[in-house]
């Protein structure tokens, strides 16, 4: 006579309970799937396309503050006066990025000298003029980065979308 471990015995039991449980539901999930409209694949809700500011009123090195994608999550666009990796407009030196810290969420502040975002938690660095790559601290990704569009016809800079996740959140877009 064999004996069954524990461990054996647990595994077994739940890998049984879970086969019974998918049978006994997936017709009511292809049912409530087959009911909502969203396209096949579709993982995460469309980004808003939020006009932010016209670029002829910027200048160089100072800080614009904004909501993107919604009103609770602050943002902070800069221009900054050469090109730089995915600034848009008509010098190609428009950015934007969130001002959550990706660490523990702490707001992060623009230094004009350094033209660096900084946590004034626990002291992460963040460089504007290369994506939000961080420089050093206790942060461990980058800064999320708001994509922006530029329309020359309007001369509008609009935040279209976001790279990264913002902390705190599941999904960007609730």
């Amino acid at each position: 006579m064999s004996t069954i471990s524990r461990r054996t015995f647990l595994k077994l039991g739940g890998a049984t309970a879970a086969g019974t449980v998918a049978t006994a539901v997936t017709p009511g999930v292809a049912d409530a799937a087959s009911k909502n409209a969203q396209p096949v694949g579709r993982a995460t809700l469309p980004y808003p396309n939020q006009a932010v500011v016209h670029a002829k009123k910027l200048k160089v090195n100072e800080p614009v503050s904004f909501n993107y994608p919604d009103a609770d999550s602050p943002c902070t666009l800069i221009k900054m006066g050469h090109p730089v990796p995915g600034g848009v407009g008509p010098d190609n030196d428009i950015v934007a990025y969130s001002t959550n810290c990706p660490h523990m969420g702490c707001p992060l502040a623009y230094d004009t000298k350094t033209r660096t975002f900084r946590c004034g938690c626990h002291y992460s660095v963040f460089d504007a003029e290369m994506t939000g790559q961080m420089v050093c601290g206790q942060a461990t990704e980058d800064l999320p980065r708001v994509i922006l569009e530029y329309d020359p016809k309007t001369d509008t800079v609009r935040a279209v979308a976001v790279e990264g996740l913002i902390y705190g959140r599941q999904a960007n877009v609730l």
